[in-house]
């Protein structure tokens, strides 16, 4: 799929955020190695530290398929150009790629893909 695709995905799905209390919607798409397609989107509680983010979404209906090695993920906000994952998802991430560098975040500024790798966003990250 092509990272227009997957950026496309995002999109869509970022409708289905559900995020009364920050109204900061957002959505991902991730693709695995094998060429599988995940979504997800935020959703939020009314205690805070209960919601989870569009980026771990995703991945848990990857993992809740088997899949362990994520290769590239789109993410978007409605709210935001360069929504970029926050701490806790490039952590989450890191868990599921082969190496940093070659996981690829996808985001959106204006009409135009900025490409990042994992790498880039965690530098030094963290694994045992």
């Amino acid at each position: 799929m092509t990272y227009e695709e997957l950026m496309d995905k995002a999109i869509e799905v970022s409708k289905y955020s559900y995020s009364p209390y920050s109204k900061f919607a957002v959505g991902a798409c991730l693709e695995t190695e094998d060429g599988s397609i995940y979504t997800g989107c935020n959703f939020e509680n009314s205690s805070y530290g209960l919601s989870i983010c569009a980026e771990r979404n995703a991945i848990g209906s990857a993992i809740a398929e088997g899949k362990r090695k994520i290769k590239a993920i789109a993410i978007y906000s409605p709210n935001q150009d360069n929504c970029a994952p926050c701490g806790a998802c490039r952590q989450v991430l890191h868990e599921f790629c082969e190496e940093d560098s070659k996981l690829d975040v996808i985001l959106k500024n204006k009409n135009e893909l900025k490409i990042y790798t994992l790498a880039q966003l965690l530098p030094e990250s963290f694994s045992l």
